[in-house]
Parts: structure tokens; sequence; C-alpha cells
């Protein structure tokens, strides 16, 4: 028994849906299953759930296969076509006009299929390799302290990766040399099994798919192609990035046949010794005398661009919070807002008086008693210099 789910359930669609309904669920899925669109983490996911769609759209939009498939279901479809002869037909330009590289013209749609092996669109008049893989995305950690997060900072990172050969401009061929036509698929990149009505059609296992075969390989690449490098590259850390954040550098990943991939640095922000980050709040504590804490009076702050001074009212308490505003972490995707900081006060209880002070504290309980059953806040201050 087939394990797939229905085309129509996959599509959000009903059985009765005309073929503007389909192109039109089609199109808001793929974009919204895009790898392209997604974050780098949920990128295998989505790719999965992109060729699931794809798929569901390719049998439904065919008026042959939808009629197959409303009769037989899936089984219909598997006796009937092999997995790459179920795109043939299927209008994807018409989906994504105007869409330019989320549409198919711009290569995405055929690139996640092509890594499974299959030429999905049956151009049998060129060899799947000719156009070959997107280079791999590379990731990479970089460490900047709370201050370089919350102004932002440029860096230089040290990225080894794999680039096209220099000497034999990617070819993989001695220079001065050719590739010959690769024995076993006759140049296609493809070879084809059928029985029956199953047809698949695979890459070439001996040319990997680029229908040439490397007789005298580049000394230095060794017929790769590629070698192994380690480039500086700058990077420009936007204010408000945190611990996790991604950003993604087009095109410094490693190359392949049909471009280079991503870089994607991989931000971690440093404990701070004063501050603590909450979103983008900062927190912080800061000590009041006991006096000042009574009488209130102005203390020295600090914030993250240097020392504020912030009044504290007659009678605060100890464990008293107060909100500087605008005295965060900027927004990384609006740095003009910005977040707050917000200061704890512990107020210092002085552990050693002189006698003076001694003398006066007690006069101050004496004057203070309530004298109603209670520990008056005397004996309290009293208790605690004991």
């Amino acid at each position: 028994m087939s394990t797939k789910r229905d085309y129509y359930e996959i599509l959000g669609v009903k059985k009765s849906a005309s073929l503007d309904e389909i192109r039109k669920a089609y199109r808001e899925m793929a974009l919204r299953f895009h790898p392209d669109r997604v974050p780098h983490e949920q990128k295998k996911e989505a790719e999965e759930k992109f060729k699931e769609v794809s798929e569901a759209y390719a049998i439904l939009s065919d008026s042959q296969k939808r009629a197959l498939y409303d009769q037989y279901g899936h089984s219909g479809i598997d006796q009937k076509y092999a997995y790459e002869d179920i795109f043939k037909g299927a209008d994807f330009s018409s989906v994504f006009e105007g869409m330019g590289d989320y549409g198919v013209g711009g290569g995405l749609f055929e690139e996640i299929f092509s890594d499974l092996g299959f030429d999905i669109f049956g151009s049998r008049g060129r060899r799947s390799g000719s156009s070959g893989k997107r280079g791999r995305d590379l990731e990479i950690a970089l460490t900047i302290t709370l201050e370089e997060a919350v102004s932002g900072v440029e860096k230089t990172i040290n990225v080894p990766r794999y680039e096209t050969c220099a000497t034999c401009s990617g070819s993989g061929a001695k220079p001065g040399t050719k590739k010959t036509v690769c024995s076993q698929c006759k140049g296609s990149g493809q070879v084809v099994m059928s029985n029956g009505f199953f047809r698949i059609a695979q890459t070439c296992p001996r040319c990997r798919g680029e229908g040439e075969s490397i007789q005298t390989p580049c000394v230095d690449c060794h017929g790769e192609g590629r070698t192994k490098v380690s480039r500086h590259i700058k990077v420009k850390v936007p204010p408000g990035v945190d611990t996790g954040s991604h950003l993604r550098i087009r095109g410094e990943g490693e190359a392949g046949k049909a471009g280079k991939g991503d870089l994607y640095v991989i931000i971690e922000v440093k404990p701070h010794d004063v501050f603590e980050r909450h979103n983008n709040d900062l927190y912080a504590q800061v000590s009041v005398v006991l006096t000042k804490a009574i009488l209130g009076g102005e203390v020295s702050v600090p914030t993250i661009d240097g020392h504020v001074s912030m009044k504290i009212p007659a009678g605060t308490q100890s464990g008293k919070i107060f909100r500087l505003h605008d005295k965060g972490v900027p927004d990384v995707h609006n740095p003009a807002q910005r977040g707050d900081e917000l200061v704890k006060v512990d107020v210092e209880i002085p552990k050693n008086l002189n006698a003076e002070q001694r003398r006066l504290m007690e006069e101050f309980a004496r004057i203070s008693g309530e004298g109603n059953g209670r520990e008056s806040f005397g004996e309290k201050i009293k208790k605690a210099f004991k």
C-alpha cells in the first residue's frame, strides 16, 4: 500500500478544484516552502515539502495524469510513470511567471530535484551534468562582545573552502588535454533502466553526469576541478544581533558547477560582566548606600554607552527596579528602535559603625519606635549590627 499523502490534501484543494485553483494553491505553497525563503536550519525540511507539493502539482495540473490518479490513486501513477516522467507536461513556468529567481527559469526548482539524479524535465537534448550542482553552503561561528552586538561591527574571518581550480579553470583536465566522451553513457550523462511502464533515468556513475571522462587529470586538483584554499572575508555584523543569529553571505560558499554556495555566519555573543540581556532589554544592578536610599539622591549607573546619572527617590527599597528608556539593544530589524535598561537597586547596609554613627542610629531607632507590639525599625537596625 502506498504511504504517499493524497495529492489534493497536499495542496489543500478539493477534488473538484479547477486548474486555476490548483495553480494558485501550488504557487502559495511552493513559495512558502522554497529553500531560499526559510531559515537555514529549516532548509532540509523545506526541500522535502517543496518536492512533495511540486509532485502533487505535476499530477493534478495534467488532465491525463489527474484522471488516472482520480481513478486508481497513487498505484495508477506508479505503474504508468517513472519518477522523472511525472513532471513532463507540467506547466511550472505559467505558475511562476514574472517571479524571477523563484520560477523555473531561475534554476532553483530544477536544482533541488537534480540532487536525486533525475532529469525531471525530460530534457534529453542536454547532458544532466552540463549545469551541475550549486556549491556547498558553509557555516562558520563568530564570537563577538555585547558592545559589538549593540553597535554593530565589521570582522575579518578565515574561511577554508573549495574554489575553482585556477590551473585547469575547473575542467579537471590537464591544460592542453581534452575530456573524452564517457564510454558508459555515451555522453548523455545518464543511464536508463526500463521495464514495461517503469523507466528510470539516473546519473551515470562513471562520469557522475558529466557525459565526459578525464584521461589526463590536472596535477593541481587531481581531476576534481577544485582546490582547497583559505580566504579572509570581511563580515558586517549589524546592530542588534544575538547568540544564534545567522548572517547569510551570498556566493561565499564552496564552488560548484552551477555556481558558488553561500556562507552562513553563526553569531555567538560572549557573556558580559555587568549586563544580562533579555531580548532587546539589558539588566544591571547598582549598589546604593543606606542614607541615599532613605533620603533620595542621584547615583551613577553603568550603561552599554557609558555611565549616566539616575535619580533615586527617598525611601527606595532594596530590590526596586528602575527603567532607563532606550539604553538597551537596537532591534536587529529596525535599529532605530531600541530596548531599555532595567536597573535593580541593592541597598547597602553598613557593617561597621563608629560610636557616633551607632549613637545616631540608636536615636533614630528610639524616635521611630512603633510601640504596638511589633518589632520596630530601630530594633531591626540594631539586630543588623550585632
